[in-house]
């Protein structure tokens, strides 16, 4: 029986991605530049970046004012509801920048410190991913109707296709770019499309064996974490640990272990 609450932080949820998707989708200018910087000079923030959160935090306030909020772009309430939304207006923003299409919404609801709705949205893919705690994972997109979505089945981990990212910190991408150098020879090969959250989707849909990353933040990984778990995928940090910046890792079951090992062996996680 579905919970009602995960019931109304679902919808909340799916409307506020849908609002904000479409106003980063119709609403870039041609002119769009950089409005802020934050780890780096090449870390970037646009105006749309904020105007997105503008919307999401100003629905859910007027919606749900007693709970807390914490955002990328720097909304933080603490509320006293005991839920949490944790948000990324627009996880891609070096993609939206450049008019690349892998960027998206990401919304997650945590309640009682648990992440219980995730809902990414990626406009110029046409897909909306969802999943509530207990009732698997879920699409929408060129297809009919919803789809439920189901990670692969594992393959022999040199037959793997794994996607990461890179920091903009220039020590951390440098070594990041060295762990990818060893593990290379090992897989079937490496992706790297720009969006911590779609690219924890594609893992939920089967488009991928597997993705990790290092300096993620929660807004990166809430909403996709919960869906990628909700198709059948494991996720972790170091082994024993869950994702956190150190090392976000998620994967079909049969390449998770041996990834996240080689991942610790690599020392994927170092300073």
């Amino acid at each position: 029986m579905t919970d009602p609450l995960h019931t109304d932080l679902l919808d909340l949820a799916q409307e506020a991605a849908a609002r904000a998707g479409a106003l980063l989708r119709d609403g870039r200018p041609a002119d769009l530049a950089v409005a802020a910087t934050k780890s780096s000079p090449i870390d970037v923030v646009t105006e749309m970046d904020i105007a997105a959160e503008k919307l999401i935090t100003g629905l859910i306030a007027e919606r749900r004012p007693d709970d807390g909020i914490l955002g990328e772009e720097g909304a933080a309430t603490e509320g006293t509801s005991g839920v949490r939304w944790v948000i990324d207006p627009l996880d891609g923003t070096v993609n939206y920048l450049y008019g690349l299409p892998t960027w998206a919404v990401s919304i997650a609801a945590e309640h009682d410190g648990e992440t219980v709705v995730g809902v990414v949205t990626a406009p110029m893919r046409g897909e909306t991913f969802h999943a509530v705690r207990g009732g698997g994972a879920w699409a929408t997109g060129a297809w009919d109707g919803e789809r439920r979505l189901a990670c692969r089945p594992a393959p022999p981990l040199d037959q793997a296709l794994v996607s990461t990212g890179f920091n903009y910190v220039t020590d951390v991408r440098t070594h990041q770019a060295e762990v990818a150098q060893r593990l290379i020879p090992l897989l079937r090969d490496i992706r790297r499309g720009g969006s911590a959250a779609v690219d924890l989707c594609d893992v939920a849909a089967g488009r991928l064996d597997g993705y990790y990353e290092r300096g993620l933040h929660p807004w990166d990984l809430a909403a996709g974490d919960l869906i990628a778990r909700e198709a059948g995928a494991l996720t972790g940090g170091r082994p024993g640990e869950r994702p956190s910046g150190d090392l976000a890792v998620a994967a079909s079951p049969g390449v998770f272990e041996p990834l996240q090992r080689l991942l610790e062996d690599f020392g994927a996680w170092h300073d």
